[in-house]
C-alpha cells in the first residue's frame, strides 16, 4: 500500500548503537530512512552491532554461521493505533563492520549503504522479500525509489 508524502504512518522508533565502529549514522538519519520506507504504523528498533552479535543472532535465529549485513525480526501485527489500523512490530539489526566492508568493496559511500540496509530491513519487516525473482524485483524496485529520495543511486545498478 503506497502512501503520500503527507500521510506518514505512526512510527515509534528506538535506535540502539552497540558497535564501536566509527562513522555510524545519526539517530536522525536512521529515523528519516525508516520513515521513508514505512508503509504501515510500526514500532521498530534499529540496532547497529558489531560482528560477534550479528553472527550470534544469525546462528541462534536462522541457524546460519556467517556474519550478515542486516537481519530483520518481524513480529507481525502487535496492536492497533488510535484509528484502528494495524501496528507492525520488529527489529532491524545492522552489522557495522559488514556494512563498512561492503561499502568499500562496492565503491559506495558508507552513509548510502547504511541507508540501503536500513530501508532493506524495514521493507522485510513489512513483508517484502527477495526469495524468488518476482519478489526480488518488487523489493529492489521499492528500495531504489525510496533511496532516490535521498539522492542515493540504485544500489542494484552500481554493484
Amino acid at each position: 500500500m503506497a502512501r503520500s508524502e503527507f500521510s506518514l504512518p505512526r512510527l515509534n522508533l528506538s535506535v540502539q548503537f552497540a558497535s564501536a565502529a566509527d562513522s555510524l549514522p545519526s539517530r536522525a538519519q536512521v529515523r528519516r530512512w525508516v520513515a521513508a520506507a514505512l508503509e504501515h504504523p510500526a514500532e521498530v528498533t534499529v540496532r547497529i552491532v558489531d560482528a560477534d552479535e550479528a553472527q550470534a543472532l544469525n546462528q541462534d535465529y536462522r541457524d546460519k554461521t556467517y556474519v550478515p549485513n542486516v537481519l530483520t525480526f518481524e513480529y507481525g501485527e502487535i496492536g492497533q493505533d488510535e484509528s484502528g489500523q494495524a501496528v507492525l512490530g520488529g527489529d532491524v539489526v545492522i552489522c557495522a563492520p559488514v556494512v563498512e566492508r561492503e561499502a568499500r568493496e562496492q565503491g559506495k559511500s558508507l552513509q548510502a549503504h547504511y541507508a540501503h540496509m536500513t530501508v532493506h530491513g524495514v521493507l522485510h519487516l513489512q513483508g517484502y522479500d527477495h526469495i524468488d525473482p518476482v519478489g526480488a524485483e518488487i523489493m529492489e524496485s521499492r528500495e531504489a525509489v525510496i533511496l532516490k529520495r535521498f539522492h542515493i543511486p540504485n544500489p542494484y545498478l552500481s554493484t
